[in-house]
């Protein structure tokens, strides 16, 4: 084996494919989940990939650094063991999220590129770096060397200026661009002649260029800059630059002197032409110097790459970002640093303004309050080393140009000033064009908008491709500054019905998910006024379901409540579409865990529809399913809520019919009540139906169809079908990553239920891994005290308790009880299950005064809650009779289990496991309290409970 690719779970499709690229390429390469089978184990496999010659190809990226995957101790094995590591960064991270000891680490980036790069890059990593395709000069030689075969690389000691040099001075505070200068080299010494690269206005291009002379300034004896932006120009400078060598003739003209400099690089070797600013490849064509030096281009035109190799440069990651900021201002907070950047969208030229202005004496506090306020009179300040302009005047001169040459393309860029800082589509344009008054010329051009964005890449004003264009948000803060008030209503207009004709598909369907979240940037980059424009009321409230839906119920709650309050203030609180902002705003404070919040919101907007709209309103029976939802979630008045749902599924079938997704929404939520009653049989057949209408009438992975299939696991697990339930989790888990993401709550939903079976199929370690993998996730994406953070949390507890870690178990389980207790009350089921747990916990540890006294409260407020016959309830009554036991009142034991069993029986079977475990308890019981003969009935040989593997069937506490 060659390599062993090091990577965390989220990152699969990365691991992937870095790993098929360093098989075509010939390498032996191990991949867990390509090579390891089930029921290996983890931690052997991973020490014997690790233990051989084999190096550790590395993808950094946020979930690599969290501290609770197996990824720490893969890195740290590898360093404590001196072995070589190849890291590549598949996403950014931040340095403060790095370990230290791998921040020296060089990690050359692979997201961000085209596949094409992406793989070279991948194997320079792993080969190491080349030698040039040149020979070395020697490092002493003091005149060019003879022969065609290309400069010899100098001796770095031999530093000292060329003999011909007009290059500016070194920008003391170049910060990044490390891998740009690398490529750059790179490609001039692996035999590209010519490099070119291009970019926005602002982003650093020249002050590569002048890192790169300097840098590199002993392997040249000729180095010259040229201004290039002005094509007709260039035999002027290459006039100069003969004279500077003495081969000019002074009686020729510019472009014989031209083309006598031309024939005379030719003839000689280490120079370096830069071409800064050049914008018009075609008019540059026949001036560019050949022969064995080597030639610079720095251009805002994208259009280079059908002439040289060119390179395109983006922003500074925000890693850049801020070592820039940190070394221009030590004493800037980190956080104000990455505030800053945010705010500047992490623009070199911004960026160096920034620091200008900060020197001066002004604070950060109040430089970012004036970024809001007087963003273009901001941007007009600071003198950015290194940068000829400000960004203001620099927009300034790229717009006078298209003033003159091509209005079109100015109104386009105007239009643009007034949308989000996000890629606006090409099509969104093409649909909108006949309600664009603000744009000239024909509406039926069949070129538009295409030839008129073609000026905005050309001046790096736009970042322009085949399906989109982009303006940094500074550039569009200092065209709208500069836009009086007639015109930016007019260009307003326009961009609010431009978003009008924008509509996406379905909101709840995740294939739409990124038109919606390309609208809603752009929606949300026009404030109030949207809210305002009737027309867009429905798009603004599918927005929010998308948000919702897509698992972003902070953004959902905050445009929701923008929208509530915007139209109840215009057309007063009963307003439908109020009403509809109210419900989105009850599902999304629901989502984010608040559930009592969420209740006031739901029961006030389905009070006002039955009163508005009517009880059989569509509108008014979503809010009678909610209310019914959010009571379960509450964990109250059961046998309520089951009547809420019989009855909303009843309207609803009546008015909508049986298959309707929103009467399937009904049927689910009604065997979710049912089940939560204990009527596990019921709910499965329920479930089952559900599931099987959803299927034909939404497909297999609607997410409404793969809520359906966790419910039917969920309910069957209950019912003690563990390998089934595996089965279902394993395939609704695999959809929902596919579907929604790794990260989606749902995906996460299911990842906790597998683990919880996994964990009742007794293969705890596997349990265990899951259960972290998906309790720091659940942390990170919805909080430490989100309801299913802790459900993660308690699963995590009960795993460490089954693998004999009493003490640790204790630990998490007074946590998570303690942070349930807050969160949903002492008497939620969630709560109580946990109270459960924790007092098993205190009984295996010996404490059986405390557990009994935790067991008897868990056990009458269960009682209270669930009622006597609940299986949850009858779980208490178990592991009371057990810390009984364990206290020596054995006749007290006997009679709760004798009790419990036949209750089970009732409810459960007599093949369930948790009717098993409570006969089997209530036979030792018996035998304790001097009962053998009544024992032995209880324990005739039965038929073995089935589990997967072998393994034994038990519950997770």
């Amino acid at each position: 084996m060659d390599f062993f690719v090091s990577h965390a779970g989220a990152d699969r499709a990365w691991a992937e494919w870095v790993a098929w690229q360093l098989r075509e390429a010939g390498y032996q390469v191990e991949l867990d989940f390509w090579d390891w089978a089930a029921g290996d184990n983890f931690i052997l496999k991973m020490n014997d990939a690790l233990a051989g010659d084999a190096r550790m190809v590395a993808l950094f990226s946020p979930a690599y650094f969290e501290r609770t995957r197996f990824t720490t101790e893969e890195w740290a094995a590898v360093l404590a063991a001196k072995q070589k590591m190849v890291p590549v960064r598949i996403d950014a991270v931040s340095p403060a999220a790095t370990p230290p000891l791998l921040r020296a680490l060089l990690a050359p980036n692979l997201y961000g590129l085209d596949e094409p790069a992406a793989a070279a890059e991948l194997l320079r990593a792993v080969r190491g770096p080349a030698a040039p395709a040149t020979a070395p000069a020697f490092p002493g030689a003091t005149t060019p060397s003879a022969g065609s075969g290309g400069a010899r690389p100098r001796f770095p000691s031999s530093t000292g200026t060329p003999e011909v040099w007009n290059v500016r001075l070194r920008n003391p505070r170049f910060t990044g661009r490390e891998e740009t200068v690398t490529h750059i080299r790179d490609g001039l010494l692996g035999g590209g002649h010519v490099q070119a690269w291009h970019g926005l206005g602002g982003i650093g291009k020249s002050q590569i260029a002048v890192e790169y002379a300097h840098r590199f300034a002993s392997q040249y004896d000729l180095v010259w800059w040229i201004d290039a932006e002005q094509a007709d120009q260039l035999p002027v400078h290459y006039t100069e630059l003969a004279a500077r060598l003495e081969i000019d003739k002074p009686e020729a003209g510019a472009d014989q002197n031209a083309r006598m400099l031309l024939g005379h690089l030719r003839t000689r070797e280490r120079w370096l032409i830069i071409l800064d600013n050049a914008e018009n490849p075609e008019a540059i064509e026949p001036w560019l110097p050949g022969g064995p030096g080597h030639v610079l281009i720095t251009s805002r035109n994208p259009a280079w790459g059908t002439l040289v190799p060119s390179i395109g440069l983006d922003v500074f990651t925000r890693a850049e970002s801020l070592a820039y900021l940190t070394t221009c201002l030590p004493t800037l907070a980190p956080g104000q640093a990455d505030a800053l950047a945010e705010s500047l969208g992490d623009l070199p030229l911004a960026l160096a303004q920034a620091a200008g202005v900060l020197n001066s004496g002004m604070s950060a506090e109040r430089y970012q309050h004036l970024l809001t306020t007087k963003t273009g009179q901001i941007l007009a300040l600071g003198s950015a080393q290194g940068y000829p302009a400000p960004l203001g005047a620099s927009v300034d001169i790229a717009t006078a140009r298209l003033t003159d040459e091509n209005p079109g393309a100015l109104a386009l860029l105007r239009l643009g000033a007034f949308l989000g800082p996000e890629p606006i589509p090409t099509t969104w344009l093409e649909a909108a064009r006949p309600q664009l008054s603000t744009i000239p010329g024909d509406p039926d051009d069949l070129m538009w908008p295409h030839a008129a964005l073609q000026p905005l890449a050309r001046y790096g004003l736009a970042r322009v491709d085949h399906t989109a264009f982009q303006i940094h948000r500074l550039t569009q803060a200092v065209l709208s500054d500069q836009t009086n008030a007639d015109d930016a209503a007019a260009i307003q207009a326009d961009a609010l019905a431009l978003l009008e004709t924008v509509q996406p598909e379905d909101p709840k369907l995740p294939a739409s998910w990124p038109a919606w979240a390309a609208l809603n940037a752009h929606l949300a980059a026009q404030g109030p006024v949207a809210a305002e424009t009737s027309e867009l009321r429905g798009t603004l409230l599918n927005t929010v379901r998308y948000l919702i839906h897509s698992g972003q119920p902070q953004a959902a709650h905050d445009l929701a409540d923008a929208l509530h309050r915007a139209w109840s203030g215009t057309a007063g609180t009963d307003d439908p579409d109020a009403l509809t902002a109210a419900q989105y705003i009850g599902h999304a404070t629901s989502d984010l865990g608040d559930f009592t919040s969420a209740h006031a919101v739901i029961e006030d907007t389905f009070e006002r529809r039955c009163r508005v709209l009517g009880v059989d309103h569509p509108d008014t029976l979503h809010s009678a399913n909610d209310l019914a939802v959010i009571l379960s979630q509450l964990g109250t008045n059961a046998e309520g809520r089951r009547r809420m749902h019989e009855e909303t599924l009843a309207r609803r079938r009546r008015i909508l019919g049986v298959d309707h997704p929103d009467t399937l929404h009904s049927a689910y939520g009604l065997a979710s009540a049912v089940h939560s009653l204990g009527g596990y049989a019921e709910a499965r057949r329920m479930d089952e139906d559900t599931l099987a209408r959803r299927r034909r009438v939404l497909g297999e992975d609607h997410p409404d169809t793969l809520h359906s299939a966790y419910n039917l696991a969920s309910t069957m697990y209950s019912l003690g079908l563990y390998a089934e339930v595996y089965r279902i989790h394993e395939d609704t888990l695999a959809r929902r990553r596919r579907v929604l993401g790794v990260d989606h709550p749902d995906t996460l939903r299911s990842a906790h239920g597998l683990a919880s079976t996994v964990h009742s199929l007794g293969d705890y370690a596997e349990a265990r891994r899951m259960d972290e993998d998906t309790l720091a996730r659940r942390r990170r994406v919805l909080g430490e005290d989100h309801p299913d953070t802790l459900r993660s949390a308690h699963g995590l507890a009960s795993t460490v308790h089954s693998l004999g870690n009493h003490a640790g178990a204790r630990r998490m389980a007074e946590d998570t009880l303690a942070r349930l207790r807050r969160v949903l009350g002492e008497d939620h089921p969630d709560t109580l299950r946990s109270a459960h747990g924790l007092a098993a916990t205190v009984h295996r540890l010996g404490d059986h005064a405390e557990a009994r006294r935790m067991a008897e409260d868990t056990l009458a407020r269960r009682r209270r809650v669930l009622g006597e016959d609940h299986p949850d309830t009858l779980d208490s009554v178990h592991g009371l009779a057990i810390t009984l036991g364990s206290l020596g009142k054995h006749r007290a034991a006997a009679q709760l289990l004798k009790d419990a069993r036949t209750r089970m029986r009732r409810s459960l079977g007599d093949d369930h496991p948790r009717t098993k475990g409570v006969t089997e308890d209530l036979a030792h019981a018996l035998i304790a309290s001097g009962q053998p003969f009544e024992a032995q009935k209880l324990l005739a040989p039965r038929k073995p409970a089935g589990g997967k593997k072998g393994k034994p069937s038990k519950k997770r506490r």
